[in-house]
Formats: C-alpha cells, sequence, structure tokens
C-alpha cells in the first residue's frame, strides 16, 4: 500500500527508480541531479536493489552506457541535465532511433555561459528535437508517479521509444514534500518485467544501429517520427490505467479554473503552482483568467490544445527558456504554429521568464495576466517579452 512520505524530491526520483526494478543505471553526477544518482547508488550498495550501477567518466558515456545495456535486455537508466544533458547530445538521436526504451530523469538547469546551476528550461528545449518522449512534472508527487509510467511507455510494444522527465531544477529536486510512494507489489502489479524487443548477443547476432544511406535514411526518419507521434495513445493509456490503480489523473494538458476564462496563461513545470496562487487571486477579484499546465512536450498534443483555447480571446505562453534569434520562447513557437490555421484563435503572448533561477512569484503572473489582457484590443509591440529586464 502507498506510504505518506516526507522526502526530498531528487531522493523520491531515486526511490522510484529502484521500484521499477531497473538492472542498469549509468550516471556522471551533475547538479541539480547529483542527489538521484547519489541516492540510486546507496540503494544498489546497500543490496535492496539487484542491479549493476556503472560509474562514468563522463555524461556522453551515461547515455553510450545505457543504449548498450538497453541493447543487451537490460531495464536501463540514468540522470542528468544542463551540460551533461548537452554532452550526452550526440547519443539521444541513436537511442530513439535504435527504439530503446531507456529513461532519463533531467534536473533542468540553466546552460553556460555564463555559468549557472539554477534553474530554466534551456537545457531540454536544446533537445526537442532528439526524437524522445518528454514529460513535465510540477511537484514531486509527479516526479514518482512519471518516472513509473515512464518506463511502462518507453517499453509498450507499440512505442519502444526512449523517455525523459524534466524536474525543476532545485525549485522541485531539492525541495522537501509530502508525496504518496507506492510500494513495490503496487509497482510490479503496474509495472511488468521488461521483455525486449530483440537483444545482442553472441549466440545470435543481430545488427543494431546500422549505417544508413540516402537510399534509406528518409523512410527511417519518418518512421521515427511516426512512432514518437503515434505513441501518444499509449501514454494516454498508461494514464488511465494509473488513475484505475492509483487514483491520480494526467492529462497532456490539464486545465485550471478555466470554465468562462477569457484569457489564459500556458505553463509548463514547477511554475504552474505558482501561478495557480495568482489565478485565484485574479479569480477571487472578478478577472475571468485561468490556466493550461503543459505536461507531454513530446509528442505535442496538438488536438488538447486546440480544445483547450477554444472561445478564449487571449493566450499568454510562459517560457522559460529562449530561442535565441528566433521567435521568442521555443513553447510559444510551437503554439503558434499549432494554432496558425485556426479560426477564430486567441491573441498569443509571449512572456520569458525566471532565466538562470530567477524568482517567478504570484504577483509576475498577476502582472503578466493584467498585461495579457489588453493584446486583444491591442497587438503587442514585440512578439515576446522577456519578463522583469532591469533597464
Amino acid at each position: 500500500m502507498s506510504k505518506r512520505i516526507g522526502m526530498e524530491v531528487a531522493i523520491a526520483a531515486a526511490e522510484a527508480v529502484a521500484l521499477c526494478r531497473i538492472d542498469v543505471a549509468a550516471v556522471y553526477p551533475i547538479t541539480p541531479s547529483t542527489h538521484i544518482a547519489e541516492h540510486l547508488s546507496d540503494i544498489v550498495s546497500n543490496g535492496e536493489l539487484d542491479a549493476e550501477f556503472m560509474t562514468v567518466e563522463s555524461e556522453h558515456s551515461a547515455m553510450s552506457a545505457i543504449i548498450g545495456a538497453s541493447t543487451a535486455g537490460a531495464r536501463a537508466f540514468t540522470a542528468t541535465g544542463s551540460q551533461g544533458l548537452m554532452y550526452m547530445h550526440e547519443m539521444l538521436p541513436v537511442a530513439s532511433a535504435m527504439r530503446l526504451p531507456v529513461v532519463m530523469a533531467i534536473g533542468n538547469r540553466a546552460v553556460s555561459g555564463p555559468l549557472n546551476i539554477l534553474n530554466d528550461h534551456g537545457d531540454i528545449m536544446m533537445e526537442r528535437d532528439a526524437g524522445w518522449i518528454s514529460l513535465f512534472a510540477q511537484n514531486g508527487q509527479e516526479v514518482i508517479d512519471m518516472i513509473i509510467q515512464a518506463f511502462k511507455i518507453a517499453e509498450h510494444r507499440d512505442v519502444m521509444l526512449p523517455v525523459n522527465v524534466s524536474i525543476d531544477g532545485f525549485i522541485l529536486t531539492h525541495m522537501v514534500e509530502a508525496m504518496e510512494m507506492p510500494d513495490q507489489e503496487e509497482v510490479d502489479r503496474f509495472l511488468p518485467p521488461f521483455k525486449p524487443f530483440e537483444t545482442l548477443h553472441p549466440d545470435q547476432p543481430v545488427s543494431m544501429g546500422a549505417f544508413a544511406g540516402n537510399d534509406i535514411y528518409t523512410e527511417i526518419s519518418k518512421s521515427k517520427d511516426m512512432a514518437l507521434v503515434n505513441s501518444k495513445k499509449t501514454i494516454l493509456q498508461v494514464w488511465k490505467e494509473w488513475k484505475k490503480q492509483f487514483g491520480r489523473s494526467y492529462e497532456p494538458i490539464e486545465s485550471y479554473k478555466t470554465d468562462n476564462a477569457e484569457i489564459l496563461i500556458l505553463t509548463m513545470g514547477s511554475m504552474s503552482e505558482t501561478a495557480e496562487i495568482a489565478i485565484d487571486s485574479l479569480r477571487a477579484k472578478g478577472m475571468p483568467v485561468g490556466l493550461l499546465k503543459l505536461k507531454l512536450w513530446r509528442p505535442f498534443p496538438y488536438d488538447e490544445l486546440k480544445k483547450a483555447v477554444k472561445g478564449v480571446k487571449v493566450l499568454a505562453v510562459i517560457d522559460r527558456a529562449i530561442s535565441y534569434g528566433g521567435s521568442g520562447g521555443p513553447v510559444c513557437g510551437e503554439i503558434r504554429s499549432a494554432l496558425y490555421d485556426e479560426r477564430n484563435r486567441p491573441a498569443i503572448v509571449n512572456y520569458i521568464i525566471g532565466l538562470g533561477g530567477r524568482d517567478v512569484t504570484p504577483e509576475d503572473f498577476m502582472m503578466i495576466a493584467k498585461a495579457a489582457s489588453q493584446a486583444e484590443k491591442k497587438a503587442p509591440k514585440d512578439r515576446y517579452v522577456i519578463y522583469g529586464v532591469r533597464e
């Protein structure tokens, strides 16, 4: 039976990984995901989990190692963030192209330069086209749940793709929260033993990740894209099963007080709960504003987005990253593209906030909502606003 606990979220993430009975973990620690690796290594060294914990010389080696482990038939896991995730970059498309169901926790952190160890989403946004399923957690409970869900999603025969779970660095990873931790029996009932589609073995040689020339590369790329797009069906089914067993529901885009809303704010990650406080306050004052929380980043939930914004006058998209020299925030760019052909689409405004760990308060969201409310009458001067820049 699930147990109510108070625990640092990074430690809880490691506990959730252990409950999934992984076979191999290969991790090169980097702030702020270090505690995930450290605690997981303790679990293995204490004999609480029968797994191989590999201490490697870099994040590139960590991803290479779990790719190798997965091809040999192991349930494999790693964790990283920021520069570590960028150092893995070369291998991320390899894992998805080889259809390997590995899972990675990302302690989201600003990328250098300048050097910064605090939170924003610049790291994961640079990897959005690597072919991975990508989930965003807003609190510790969702971290536990999504990590367990990730293995079931990744290993489903209709998916067979890697999954990453974004966990806001420090804001979540190093916070102590009250959470429900499932017990081993519950997780075993939800997550069956891993049965690989194909494995490398000396007795039965097969080729994996072989060279592909121009006569086949395009077709492989299309099949990879189709696999990622089609994975949404399985993701929704796994979330349905999770709700049935554990009582907690998940949706690609979750709504908060959106009934009769004329203005919507869209957020990702931990700042969603901060935004809820602002929504409560503004609603109490009679302002028709609501909140959308994007949980499924890849595959992008186009249908759910179009349904969620129907009849809304203004959509304020909040990014915690910049697409330098582009349209502003990468999330807003995606949303503008998704809604481009929609008739009567809302006016879309983009606010980039919280870069490099700068505090984002309920008052900030209240100011953003009030500024965004003017967008229907008067188009904003700029395509995006980097909020709170000191002059």
